[in-house]
């Protein structure tokens, strides 16, 4: 599954690249000698991985936290790199007016953890504005609680699905 390495690249610090086909899964290496496999877009799986990453192009767009501050350490900061067990990341991307910033988790592994419990950098409420599935027409609000987790005072529960990311406002 493709979504959680995605979500991460557009997430993480530094300019973006998608290069020809990877937007809708382009399954061999580009060559000048042929035109890309358009054919793929036949297939779900491929028409939804072209949409997720229509999902994140927007996201990116719409929020100044995953451009607007690149080259500044301060803007991006680690919750949890220490989870490899779970093989699950979460990072916190910072805008340069300090106001909607996004949090980001990501589930690299198969496995449902449908109590996963994220650490927090502040006591807010934090929108879901995408998943796995793509962006929510309706963003579901998480209040954040004060429960450590992460070396953080404030924590939420989130249900991360297999492969499953969660991009949060706040």
């Amino acid at each position: 599954n493709l979504k959680a390495g995605y979500t991460f690249m557009f997430g993480h610090p530094g300019k973006k690249l998608l290069f020809m086909g990877q937007d809708f899964g382009q399954l061999r290496e580009w060559s000048e000698a042929r035109e890309l496999d358009w054919y793929l877009l036949g297939e779900e799986n491929h028409q939804k991985l072209q949409q997720y990453v229509s999902d994140l192009l927007h996201i990116y767009r719409k929020y100044p936290a995953l451009y607007g501050a690149d080259n500044d350490p301060s803007a991006f900061e680690w919750i949890n790199t220490n989870d490899g067990d779970r093989s699950i990341f979460s990072f916190v991307r910072k805008s340069p007016t300090k106001r909607n910033n996004l949090l980001f988790v990501m589930n690299f592994t198969p496995v449902e953890r449908s109590d996963y419990r994220v650490g927090l950098p502040k006591k807010k409420n934090y929108k879901l504005i995408m998943d796995q599935n793509g962006m929510l027409e309706e963003p579901v609000l998480y209040a954040a609680e004060k429960k450590e987790c992460d070396n953080r005072k404030f924590s939420f529960e989130y249900p991360l699905a297999p492969y499953g990311v969660g991009i949060f406002l706040y």
